[in-house]
């Protein structure tokens, strides 16, 4: 059972208390909580080094999944250029220029839709 509990913090430590819980996505009374217990706890070196443990566990899970992603991303690279390398034609030396100016062409428009696309929120993995 939790009492409730009334106290003043300047300014200052209320807006620093209030961005922490924004970014760790918890609520103020955790963040409190937590200091005040490792503040108390004649073993607060034992806690704080379990939470540093925990907070290092999830780290190394986001990286693994970005690197899961990030093989997943360059396996589907490589298959569609060996796909493409494979199933386009060589182009004929008479129309070489033409289609070397129609791919800058096409990669400027490339090259500019990824800009777009990385520049808004949208994904495609979304």
């Amino acid at each position: 059972m939790k009492s409730k509990h009334t106290f003043r913090l300047s300014r200052e430590v209320a807006d620093q208390l209030a961005e922490l819980a924004i970014r760790r996505r918890v609520s103020q009374a955790e963040i409190v909580e937590a200091a005040l217990l490792s503040l108390l706890s004649p073993d607060g070196s034992e806690r704080m080094e379990a939470a540093f443990s925990r907070r290092i566990d999830r780290v190394l899970r986001k990286l693994e999944e970005l690197d899961h992603s990030v093989e997943v991303g360059n396996e589907a690279l490589a298959l569609f250029v060996r796909f493409w390398l494979t199933a386009t034609p060589q182009v004929p030396d008479h129309a070489a220029p033409s289609a070397q100016a129609k791919g800058k062409e096409r990669y400027d428009g490339f090259i500019q839709a990824l800009s777009r696309r990385l520049s808004g929120s949208e994904r495609i993995a979304d």
